[in-house]
């Protein structure tokens, strides 16, 4: 039929809503329909996503001119209820049909598979078993359901169906049972399986080398990667998967990376997102002019372009150049998303600028109303309120979050500890407790820390002991620093200096630091001098530590070693970085370190400073 083949013409060029607008047109002119015009039609609302109700009418369109009955009509009709959501009128079609093919049989198994009532599609799989065999298509529809509920044992069972009916050939089938065996079982049944796939395709490697980057098992990856080489063609899903794998701070994986760049150029296997993907690659590492260049050098950016760039500043400590990147995409006219918007939040976290954070939080409560409906952005804007002082405010945002996780109960302590409030972190430890969320070592850190900062000796210990002894958490040097800063506050110095010596794992210069700044309050110079050089053996090059040194040695009037310590830091010409004080004003940051002139307004600063 003429109007079907100008229909499909549209569909085929994704003119969805102008084909829509010529099925409209055909049924003002009464053009007689057949039995394909209302599976494009039903191809046509599921392509632009429209609701149930349109779904409904073409449905009673089709009955009416008697194709009610038709199985290929039925059978779309299934799939486009299953679309949008609506199982029970999915299930009325299904039921209501009076010849079933398989199609039938696995379009209805895949809307409840999709759909998330994978118990419902599991029944179904029995009641067709007793009709008619499945195909490769069910097969990886049921797949697709263990994968979902973790049922590795009925996908051991449909592997066999496979076996003893011949669907082994399918490619597409025994990947499907790859991707099941890399998510639910161990490595050997991986190896195994993979083994066995006869005519691997670039999927098959995708997926196997996917296993093992999301183990973390670099080496193995890269030995993988030696291997395709000569197998198959890449993809640019298989240099995406590879960029991934780069995610240690190490020389070999900013090597693989920059490899794998290459040959992306090269082999002209370069969209968007393998794109972004070296971009966030190159921020991890630290080397930010990459990362610049490259998002510049992408045509068309996608959101998660630009939310890539911005997580590049935060990572590399340029919040201000994060602000910037999010004031050029509201430029660009594109609508912010919650990724972009908790970007936007850590970025004014950092920078302490409270009013343009309420600004954000404002716009939110506009959007969805006081409560914050994702966890993770609410989190982001009460760590905002306690970085910048407002405690009050913190509290409120935690009260509204919906469901709280262990993240924002760790907040929410480490912001009553980082305003001394000792008591009350403790205290809200407990309501977690009763709450039954499960701590994690984040969360001990903070009450350690809440603890060493009010002064709570006794139960800071005993939340140090209950650790392990009740938590099963070992604790890391991370733990061990923030206990010794606590015992060494409280005059135990001695004490903090023996669990240092006792300590199995690697001691670093914040763990000598903690102790050596209460050696210089307590003035125990023998410790202070042996912390002292422990600290300069770790870090010859920190300023920072010879100033604490000079200052402990200056303390007990030793001024031989002090001038002998300030000969050492002028010779390796040593300079301490200044540090950065922010304020806020109308919207504007402003920066400013001691003695500094470079301000478009020094002269009326100093000005008002001296008057």
């Amino acid at each position: 039929m003429l109007w079907n083949s100008i229909i499909k013409s549209h569909v085929e060029s994704g003119l969805f809503v102008s084909a829509l607008l010529l099925y409209k047109k055909m049924r003002e002119l009464g053009v007689e329909h057949d039995g394909f015009t209302f599976p494009m039609v039903n191809r046509i609302i599921m392509s632009i996503q429209l609701d149930v109700v349109y779904a409904g009418m073409v449905h009673c369109v089709g009955i009416r001119m008697g194709f009610g009955a038709d199985l290929y009509f039925c059978n779309t009709m299934m799939e486009v209820y299953g679309k949008c959501g609506c199982l029970v009128s999915a299930r009325n079609v299904f039921d209501e049909m009076p010849h079933r093919d398989l199609v039938s049989w696995t379009s209805m198994i895949s809307v409840y598979v999709c759909r998330g009532d994978v118990v419902s599609g599991l029944d179904l799989f029995e009641g067709m078993r007793r009709e008619l065999e499945p195909n490769s298509v069910t097969i990886m529809v049921m797949v697709q359901a263990c994968c979902a509920t973790g049922n590795l044992s009925l996908g051991r069972q449909l592997q066999s169906h496979v076996f003893k009916n011949g669907l082994l050939f399918d490619i597409g089938l025994q990947n499907s049972l790859l991707r099941m065996y890399t998510r639910l079982g161990g490595e050997d049944e991986v190896g195994v399986f993979f083994s066995e796939v006869d005519r691997k395709n670039v999927v098959s490697w995708n997926v196997f080398i996917s296993f093992y980057s999301s183990r973390g098992d670099f080496v193995k990856v890269v030995d993988i990667f030696n291997k395709i080489m000569g197998e198959v063609l890449l993809s640019v899903e298989t240099l995406t998967i590879l960029v991934s794998a780069t995610a240690a701070p190490d020389s070999e994986h900013l090597i693989l990376g920059k490899n794998l760049h290459s040959l992306a150029i090269k082999s002209g296997l370069y969209d968007g997102i393998l794109q972004t993907s070296f971009l966030d690659m190159y921020a991890k590492f630290g080397e930010l002019e990459n990362s610049t260049r490259l998002f510049k050098e992408i045509p068309r950016k996608s959101i998660i372009t630009w939310g890539a760039m911005m997580s590049s500043f935060i990572q590399n400590g340029h919040f201000d150049g994060a602000v910037e990147i999010f004031n050029q995409m509201q430029a660009a006219g594109l609508k912010p998303s919650v990724g972009i918007l908790k970007h936007l939040i850590d970025a004014y976290t950092h920078l302490g600028v409270l009013q343009l954070g309420k600004a954000i939080h404002c716009y939110l409560i506009r959007l969805n109303g006081l409560e914050i409906y994702n966890t993770q952005l609410g989190t982001s804007i009460l760590n905002m309120y306690v970085r910048c002082g407002s405690l009050v405010s913190a509290i409120k945002c935690f009260d509204l979050i919906l469901i709280k996780d262990v993240v924002a109960w760790t907040s929410m302590i480490e912001g009553y500890g980082a305003h001394g409030l000792g008591f009350d972190a403790l205290n809200l430890f407990l309501q977690m407790m009763r709450e039954e969320v499960t701590p994690n070592n984040v969360t001990f850190l903070s009450l350690l820390s809440a603890c060493s900062h009010s002064g709570l000796v006794s139960e800071g210990c005993q939340i140090f002991y209950s650790m392990r002894s009740r938590f099963n958490i070992n604790p890391d040097l991370e733990h061990y620093t923030c206990f010794v800063d606590l015992l060494s506050r409280s005059t135990r110095v001695r004490e903090a200096f023996a669990i240092i010596l006792r300590m199995t794992n690697f001691r670093d210069g914040r763990i000598w630091g903690a102790l050596m700044g209460a050696c210089r309050v307590y003035e125990d110079n023998k410790i202070a001098n042996y912390a002292a050089h422990r600290l300069l053996e770790l870090e010859p090059d920190n300023v920072g530590y010879y100033t604490l040194l000079s200052n402990a040695q200056a303390t007990v009037g030793q001024w031989h070693d002090v001038e002998k310590l300030r000969s050492v830091v002028y010779e390796k010409d040593l300079v301490k970085k200044p540090g950065w004080s922010f304020i806020e004003l109308k919207g504007i940051v402003h920066g400013f370190v001691s003695g500094d002139r470079s301000h478009d307004k020094t002269k009326e600063i100093y000005d008002l400073l001296v008057s």
